[in-house]
C-alpha cells in the first residue's frame, strides 16, 4: 500500500473550482448498494486495519511530534461509514438523479494520544485499497449525527463549500455550519436544494464551456481516469523526503471518482486541523 502526500502544486488556487472538476466523473459507482453492504463495510475495515496500514498511521501522528512513532499505537475504532457527495446527475436535475452518490467508505483512526483520522477506501479491482488520510474523524461522526437527526437518511457532503447535510425524502437538513449558511438552521426542501445547487454549479458541468475552457483545475477534455493518474503522479513526484520515502498525509484515488477530493483535500484538511486548534 502506497499512500502519498498531495504535492502543492496540484491544489488550484479556487478550491470551488477544483472541486467543480469531480463532477465530471458521474456514474463511477453507478451499483453503489453493494459497495456500502455490510460486506463491503467489512472489508473496507478490515483494508484500513491491515498492518501496514496500522505503520503509516503510526507515521501519520507522529509526524508534528505530537507523540513519538513506536508510541502511536494506532487502532481502528468502530466500522467503516459510506460517504455520499453532491452528485453531478441532481445538480443537472436529470429525473430520478439521487441527491448524492458514494464516493468511498470511511474509518476512523485513533491514536494512543487521542488523535484521530479518517481512512479513505475504494474498491480497486477485487481488492479495497486506503487512498487517503485526512485529519479528524467527520466521515463517521457526520454520518452519527445525521443517523440521529433524520434516521434513515442519506448524509452526504456539497464538498465545493465541505457542507454535510442529510437528506430523505423531500428534506434536507444541515449537519455543520457550512451548511447552515448555505440552507438555513431549519434546512430545506429537496427541490429548493436542487435549485440552489444548480445555480451556483450547473454551469460548471462536464461539456460546459466552464469544463472546457480548463478552469476546473485545467484538466478539461481529459478522461477522469488520466486526470487522476496525472494528479497522483504530481503528488508522488512531490511528496517524497530526503530518504525518497513517500510520506503521508493525502493521497489521489487512481480511477478518478475521488479527484474532486484529491484536489480540494489539502484545503479542506487545513479547514479541519484548524478547526481542533
Amino acid at each position: 500500500m502506497k499512500l502519498t502526500r498531495l504535492a502543492p502544486t496540484a491544489v488550484v488556487p479556487a478550491v470551488v473550482a477544483a472541486a467543480l472538476v469531480g463532477l465530471a466523473a458521474p456514474g463511477a459507482f453507478a451499483d453503489q448498494a453493494p459497495l456500502a453492504s455490510a460486506d463491503s463495510r467489512a472489508a473496507a475495515g478490515r483494508a484500513a486495519s491491515a498492518p501496514a496500514t496500522l505503520d503509516t498511521l503510526s507515521r501519520f501522528f507522529a509526524r508534528d511530534g505530537k507523540v513519538a512513532l513506536k508510541a502511536a499505537a494506532p487502532h481502528i475504532q468502530g466500522d467503516a461509514v459510506p460517504v455520499y457527495a453532491l452528485s453531478p446527475g441532481f445538480v443537472a436535475g436529470k429525473p430520478g438523479a439521487p441527491v448524492a452518490q458514494l464516493e468511498y467508505l470511511a474509518s476512523t483512526a485513533v491514536s494512543s494520544d487521542g488523535q484521530k483520522a479518517s481512512l479513505w477506501t475504494v474498491k480497486q479491482g477485487s481488492s479495497w485499497q486506503v487512498v487517503n488520510i485526512a485529519t479528524g474523524d467527520d466521515e463517521t461522526r457526520y454520518a452519527a449525527a445525521g443517523a440521529a437527526k433524520l434516521p434513515g437518511g442519506t448524509v452526504f457532503q456539497e464538498p465545493q463549500i465541505n457542507a454535510w447535510y442529510v437528506e430523505k425524502g423531500s428534506t434536507v437538513l444541515p449537519l455543520d455550519e457550512d451548511a447552515v449558511k448555505a440552507v438555513g438552521a431549519g434546512g430545506t426542501t429537496l427541490a429548493a436544494y436542487q435549485k440552489r445547487v444548480a445555480t451556483a454549479y450547473g454551469d460548471k458541468l462536464p461539456g460546459s464551456a466552464y469544463d472546457r475552457s480548463g478552469k476546473a483545475g485545467g484538466y478539461a477534455e481529459t478522461p477522469a481516469e488520466n486526470r487522476a493518474q496525472a494528479a497522483q503522479a504530481a503528488a508522488v513526484a512531490a511528496a517524497r523526503h530526503d530518504d525518497g520515502a513517500p510520506m503521508v498525509t493525502a493521497a489521489v484515488a487512481g480511477g478518478g471518482a475521488l479527484l474532486v477530493l484529491g484536489l480540494t483535500g489539502a484545503a479542506v484538511r487545513r479547514r479541519r486541523a484548524a478547526a481542533r486548534g
